[in-house]
């Protein structure tokens, strides 16, 4: 699986912003997910989403602000980020891991096999 993500920019506290991931290669019975990294933390679980049935996970810290989802027909899986933070700064990679069972509990990065480059999210105060 070959991930690209885009998306990433500067925004102020409380506006809207739109990852996009996209996945070339085998993508049917795989786990997307997204993780983010600020400076000197370490990486850490954001969202994930099963490929086929759509079943979906958040990190409490992104929950009820971040909507992960998923196009087929594009191959692209995206990440709404709504009432954004300074606290939401940091890169944001896309991942991907083969299986789908269990998805809130392998939540760690070592858990995902394939990633993509990050993307610079930068939310001012």
């Amino acid at each position: 699986v070959q991930l690209q993500a885009s998306g990433g920019g500067l925004v102020q506290a409380g506006d809207s912003l739109r990852l996009s991931c996209a996945a070339s290669g085998r993508t049917s019975g795989t786990t997307m997910g997204w993780f983010r990294q600020a400076p000197g933390k370490e990486r850490e679980f954001v969202a994930a989403i099963t490929w086929s049935g759509g079943s979906t996970t958040y990190a409490d810290s992104v929950k009820g602000r971040y909507t992960i989802s998923r196009d087929n027909a594009k191959n692209t899986i995206y990440l709404q980020m709504n009432s954004l933070k300074p606290e939401d700064t940091a890169v944001y990679y896309c991942a991907a891991k083969m299986g789908t069972a269990y998805i809130s509990y392998y939540t760690g990065p070592n858990a995902y096999a394939y990633w993509g480059q990050g993307t610079l999210v930068t939310v001012s105060s």
